[in-house]
Formats: C-alpha cells, sequence, structure tokens
C-alpha cells in the first residue's frame, strides 16, 4: 500500500527488510497451571504434562513450571483430596521437567474470586523468585482458563511478559456460564497475546460468548503412541478373569461422566460387563444404582489407575463408553483407540471431532440406556474395528500440536522484542522543520463507549503498518506516530 508513496517521495525503492536477527534459541517458556500432576495426585491433570511434554521434545526449548497447589494444613487421608494437597512436595521434577508447588489459598465452593486473587499473587512471587535466581523467561503459557488463566494474565501484566491461555473444556462449558467468571475470562483473553482450544467445539463456545475469533488457535490434544498401545488382549483378559463383551467407561464417578448411564447399558447386553476406571463421590451412589438395575455383578469398579494399568485396561475392553454431558477434548477416546478399543461418545465437546469419519467410533444424540445400547451393539458387529481404531489414533500424535505451539511462541517472542524497543517521548519539532510526508492511518478502537477506560482501551492493529515500518527503517525516515485516546 505504502511502496508507490515513498517512491514518489524520497525515491528509489528498498528492498523489504529482514526480520530482525534472533539467537535461534527457543523461548523460554513458564508454564502455570493448578492441574498438573505431583507426588501425592500422580493421575492428576496428566494431559497437560503429555502436551508440555510434547512441546519440549519437539523445540528443545527450557521450560519451568509453576503448578500450585491449595494450601490445606492436615496431610491425613482422611480429608481425602485436601489431606492430598498438603502432601504435595512444595518442588519436584517430573520427566526431566523443574516444578514448583507454591500455595493458595481457596475457599470450597464460595472463594472463587478470591482464588483468582490468591492464585495471581503465588504466580507473581515464584516467577519473581525464578527471575531472582537468574532464570528470566520470554512468556507464560497458561492451562485452563479460571482460575488461572485469569490469574496468570495478571501476573503477566505486572512481569511485562506475552501470555498465552488454554482452553481445555469445562472452563468454557461451565464455569465461563456463570456471568463475573465470564467477564474476567474475556477481559484475559482481550489481553492475552493468544489462545489455544484444544477442541473447534471450545473455540465456537468462546466465540458465542464474545471472544474475537482471530485470537483462538485450535490445537488438538495428541496421544502417546508408544504408552497406549496393542498389547496381547487375551493374555490380559485372561489375567483380569474377563470373558464374553467387556465394556469400559473411564472418568471420575461425577455425574457429569454419566457412568450411570454404562451402568444402566446392561439391562440391554445381557452377556455384557462393565469396567469402571475412576474414583470420585459418586461412587457409592453408581453401586447403589448398579443394584437397583439389576447388574451389580456384571460391574466392577476398578478406582483411579495408573496410564500403564490404563493401557490393560483398554485392551482388555470390546469397546468405550463416554456418556459425558459435556467435554472439552476427550483424551480417554484416542487412547482407547490406540489400544484398538472402538468408541461410543455422546455427541459433547469435541467428541465428534475426536471420532471423525473413524469406522471404529459412533456419535450418540440422545443420552440414553437404550441408544448408547444399540450403537455398541451396532459397532460391535463391524468387522476390523480394532485394526481401523489404532490406525485412527495414529493420525493424532503430539507432532502438529508441538509445532503449532512452537510458531504461536516464537511469533510472539519476536514481537515482544520489537515492542521492548519502542520509547515513547512528547514531540520537541525543530522551530523549522517541516515533514515531507503525512501518511495517516485510520484504524478501529476497540473499548466500551459505555464505561471507557484507559487500561481496557487498545487500537486495533492497523492493516500494513509493518510494511510502512520497515520502508521507513529502509529510506532512514524516523516516523512520528499520535495515538488517540478516549478522555
Amino acid at each position: 500500500m505504502f511502496d508507490d508513496v515513498f517512491e514518489n517521495v524520497f525515491g528509489e525503492l528498498p528492498d523489504r527488510a529482514s526480520p530482525a536477527r534472533r539467537d535461534g534459541a527457543p523461548p523460554r517458556v513458564l508454564a502455570v497451571t493448578t492441574l498438573y500432576p505431583n507426588a501425592a495426585a500422580p493421575n492428576h491433570g496428566i494431559f497437560v504434562e503429555n502436551r508440555l511434554a510434547a512441546y519440549r521434545d519437539f523445540s528443545g526449548g527450557d521450560i519451568r513450571l509453576i503448578a500450585p497447589v491449595p494450601w490445606f494444613p492436615f496431610t491425613s487421608r482422611a480429608f481425602g483430596r485436601y489431606g492430598a494437597f498438603a502432601r504435595a512436595p512444595r518442588t519436584e521434577s517430573r520427566r526431566g521437567l523443574a516444578i514448583s508447588h507454591p500455595r493458595y489459598t481457596v475457599i470450597p465452593k464460595i472463594g472463587m474470586e478470591l482464588a483468582v486473587k490468591t492464585l495471581s499473587a503465588s504466580i507473581l512471587r515464584e516467577a519473581r523468585r525464578l527471575i531472582a535466581t537468574g532464570w528470566d523467561f520470554d512468556l507464560l503459557d497458561a492451562h485452563y482458563l479460571y482460575p488461572d488463566g485469569v490469574a496468570a494474565m495478571r501476573a503477566a501484566i505486572v512481569l511485562g511478559k506475552p501470555v498465552f491461555l488454554t482452553a481445555r473444556g469445562s472452563d468454557v462449558t461451565q464455569i465461563a456460564q456463570m456471568p463475573r467468571p465470564r467477564r474476567a475470562i474475556l477481559d484475559a483473553i482481550n489481553r492475552s497475546d493468544g489462545v489455544i482450544a484444544v477442541a473447534d467445539a471450545l473455540k465456537r463456545d468462546l466465540v458465542a460468548l464474545g471472544a474475537p475469533a482471530e485470537k483462538i488457535t485450535v490445537l488438538r490434544n495428541g496421544v502417546d503412541l508408544h504408552r497406549f498401545r496393542m498389547c496381547d488382549r487375551e493374555e490380559i483378559r485372561l489375567r483380569m478373569t474377563l470373558s464374553g463383551t467387556v465394556l469400559l467407561s473411564v472418568g471420575g464417578l461425577i455425574e457429569r461422566k454419566g457412568h450411570d448411564i454404562a451402568i444402566s447399558m446392561l439391562r440391554e447386553m445381557p452377556d455384557a460387563t462393565l469396567l469402571i476406571a475412576g474414583d470420585g463421590p459418586l461412587r457409592a451412589r453408581l453401586a447403589r444404582h448398579a443394584g437397583a438395575e439389576g447388574v451389580a455383578a456384571r460391574v466392577r469398579f476398578l478406582g483411579a489407575l495408573a496410564h500403564d494399568d490404563l493401557r490393560d485396561v483398554y485392551n482388555a475392553a470390546d469397546a468405550l463408553v463416554l456418556a459425558s454431558s459435556r467435554e472439552g477434548w476427550p483424551n480417554v477416546m484416542l487412547e482407547a483407540m490406540a489400544c484398538g478399543a472402538p468408541v461410543i461418545a455422546s455427541n459433547a465437546g469435541g467428541a465428534a471431532e475426536v471420532i471423525g469419519k473413524c469406522r471404529a467410533g459412533m456419535i450418540v444424540d440422545e443420552r440414553t440406556p437404550a441408544a448408547f445400547a444399540k450403537a455398541a451393539m451396532t459397532l460391535l458387529a463391524r468387522a476390523g474395528a480394532r485394526v481401523s481404531a489404532r490406525a485412527h489414533a495414529e493420525r493424532h500424535c503430539w507432532r502438529e500440536t508441538a509445532s503449532g505451539m512452537a510458531a504461536l511462541f516464537n511469533e510472539a517472542r519476536g514481537q515482544s522484542a520489537v515492542a521492548q524497543q519502542v520509547r515513547f517521548a512528547p514531540l520537541r519539532p525543530a522551530r523549522r522543520a517541516k515533514p515531507k510526508l503525512l501518511i495517516t492511518v485510520d484504524t478501529e478502537e476497540a473499548f466500551d463507549w459505555r464505561r471507557p477506560t484507559g487500561r481496557e482501551h487498545s487500537v486495533c492493529p492497523p492493516e500494513d503498518i509493518d510494511r510502512f515500518q520497515q520502508l521507513c527503517a529502509g529510506f532512514g525516515a524516523r516516523p512520528l506516530y499520535f495515538l488517540t485516546h478516549p478522555v
């Protein structure tokens, strides 16, 4: 756009300026999340651990992790998950990654806004401590929008660092439906350098809530194809004393996972056994439900399982049943398929994206036992479903996700480096100095006209301004920018 104007005013057109030279090293990333495994809760948020490991392996980048844990005074197992919070170590290393677990204050059920403040303070203290030790970082990578993402955004503003947020599921489908958290989430998204959604369904939901679509990149979770693989199925079933049709339901024993639907399916499938892998507050209720349905003898509660044990259970199963009412990107579906187990899932979140056109999966629109049982019997009758399931999973390795993260992070670091070179000063023109060229660029201003504040005001990026700056540099011109601001 500016090329012809510059040529007429200044003369010969220069070559396009090359990007600023960098040392070539990937950016240093400080990851932040409360969803991460620790020695006291080894299965908690393992999907975040897998993604960070994939990015580090792909990029070779230097990563540190702050994984805050709610403060609780007693370590006894009698206090359940709260006791596990207290048992979490202050620091540890997992898969070669240095992790700190600072504490923050949480008041269960009533302290959502307080949790954002205390979590942000915890992140800020720990980040400053890392910087003081000589390990500075280029950007923050925060997982789960609320409270984690909102708190990380507040810390990033203080630190002057770029920040990326990741939307993972219930932070969008549940928490963002509440007015105050929704406002905080949208504010954090608007201030962030970018948002990663693990499913296209989550991106659509965020845009429907008011988030800018152009800020959201969909990077789906992958699956560890070495850990989750097809094994000697008959040996596993013999060891577990399983025969006939074996169905599997995996997830926390909570309402939205729909384990009760999987249990009731057994009335329609009299030769089937159901394995339930997971733990949670509804275990006793689900056991009573199995008894009331007359299928208690065909339901096995396996409790929470380590990933290596899950691999055996996936291999033993004839099909995975996922009857959830809400999901983000259901990792269990790809894990099961990588082990050869076909999948029947409700049409929740990204479940349909996981299955795609694979013949080893079926989406059930009606969340009823009869509908799930019918789908299961149809799927189990398909020849070659186990081989198809594995082949489908092999198209979902972590490399594509890690590559997408690297591209976003590298771009953000470059933009941050340029921004740090900008200096603001009052204009003091010489008495007789006259500009050779005046250019106006009309840009859209982004703020709430009903209650504009300087804190919320931003100017949308004008088209071609980067090219304009390159041309100025090529001719040795020093442009002056006048930025408008609402009063």
